[in-house]
C-alpha cells in the first residue's frame, strides 16, 4: 500500500472517527449525564462540607462543552490509531474486503481496549470510591488496557503462525484461547478494588456502567460502519460506479 492510499485512510479515519464521535456523544450526554447528576447529588447529600470550595468549571460546562471536546478528541485520535492498524491489516487477516475489515478492527479495538480492561476495573460515577486511591485505579486501569491491547496482537500473530500446521479455524480457537488464558492471569494477579458503599444505589451503579459500555459500543460501531464504507469507496474501484449506476437505474425505472 502506497504513501497516498495510508494518507487517505488516515483522513477519513479521522473523519469516521469525528462521526463516530459525533453519535458517541448523544449517547453520552442522553444516557449518561443523568447518572452522573444522579451521583453527584447523592454525594453532596452525604457530604458535611458544603460550600467549602468553589469549582473551577462549572457542572453545566462539564455536561457540555467539556464532554463534547473530551469525547471528539477521542473520536477523531483513535479514528486515526484505527485507520493505521488497518493499513496492517487489510489483507493479512484473511480474504476480508475493505468493509470487513474496518468491522474486524473496530470489534477487535472495542473488545481489546475497552471491554476487557473494564469487566476488571468497571467506570465508577462520582461518590464512588477511595480519592487516595484514585491514581492506582487509573493506572492499573490503562496497565490493563495496554496488556489487553499487547496480547491481542500477540494472538494475532500466533494465529498467523499456527495457520498453515493447524488450519486458520484451529488456529483462531487456539490463539484465542491463549488470549483469554492470559487475561485470566491478570485478571487474577492484579489488584482489584471494591470501593462501593453499601449505601449506593446499586440499580444506579449498573444503569452508569451500562451507560459508558453503550458509549464505547456505539463509537465502535459506528467508525467501522463509516469507516468501512469510506474505504471501500476509495479502494474498490467498483464500489463508486455500482452505487451510481445503481442509483441511475433506479431513476430511470421510477422515471
Amino acid at each position: 500500500m502506497n504513501s497516498i492510499s495510508v494518507r487517505a485512510l488516515l483522513v477519513r479515519g479521522m473523519l469516521a472517527g469525528l462521526a463516530a464521535g459525533v453519535l458517541a456523544l448523544l449517547v453520552a450526554y442522553f444516557l449518561g449525564e443523568s447518572r452522573v447528576d444522579a451521583a453527584i447529588a447523592l454525594e453532596e447529600a452525604h457530604s458535611h462540607s458544603h460550600g467549602d470550595g468553589e469549582e473551577l468549571v462549572s457542572r453545566t460546562v462539564q455536561s457540555t462543552a467539556g464532554l463534547a471536546t473530551g469525547v471528539l478528541v477521542f473520536g477523531v485520535a483513535i479514528g486515526g490509531i484505527a485507520a493505521l492498524v488497518f493499513c496492517y491489516a487489510l489483507g493479512r487477516i484473511g480474504r476480508f474486503g475493505p468493509r470487513a475489515t474496518a468491522a474486524l478492527v473496530a470489534g477487535a479495538a472495542l473488545l481489546a481496549v475497552y471491554v476487557v480492561p473494564f469487566l476488571k476495573y468497571p467506570a465508577n460515577p462520582p461518590a464512588v470510591g477511595n480519592p487516595d486511591t484514585i491514581g492506582k485505579r487509573t493506572a492499573l486501569f490503562f496497565l490493563m488496557v495496554a496488556l489487553s491491547v499487547l496480547l491481542a496482537v500477540a494472538a494475532v500473530i500466533l494465529g498467523k503462525r499456527l495457520a498453515p500446521r493447524l488450519g486458520n479455524w484451529n488456529a483462531t480457537v487456539a490463539a484465542s484461547g491463549a488470549y483469554i488464558a492470559v487475561i485470566a492471569l491478570a485478571y487474577v494477579f492484579l489488584p482489584s478494588y471494591n470501593e462501593v458503599g453499601k449505601d449506593f444505589p446499586a440499580a444506579l451503579l449498573w444503569e452508569f456502567r451500562l451507560s459508558t459500555l453503550a458509549v464505547q459500543a456505539t463509537l465502535w460501531a459506528a467508525f467501522g460502519l463509516v469507516f468501512g464504507y469510506l474505504t471501500e469507496r476509495l479502494l474498490v474501484p467498483g464500489a463508486a460506479a455500482t452505487t451510481g449506476s445503481g442509483a441511475a437505474s433506479r431513476a430511470a425505472t421510477t422515471g
